[in-house]
């Protein structure tokens, strides 16, 4: 009996450890962050890379377009 309470604890100090000392999954990036971090000194270069950027993210998700047109259509 004291073998397996020993043995629990142990496994269990294994897994916190792990997961205490697990690397932080990283966040999202913004347009803003990216193009500060590609242009940092620049910042005309920076504002033109926002601005592809975030062309690029509506372009993608449907917001701006042809398509977008014909999703606005059938979701109302």
């Amino acid at each position: 009996m004291l073998k397996k309470v020993v043995l629990a604890a142990a496994a269990t100090a294994v897994i916190a450890g792990a997961t205490i000392t697990a690397p932080v999954t990283a966040q999202a990036m913004t347009c803003e962050d990216a193009a500060k971090m590609k242009y940092p000194d620049s910042i005309v270069d920076r504002l033109k890379y926002k601005r592809e950027c975030k062309k690029a993210y509506k372009a993608s998700m449907g917001k701006e377009g042809p398509l977008a047109k014909i999703k606005a259509k059938m979701s109302s």
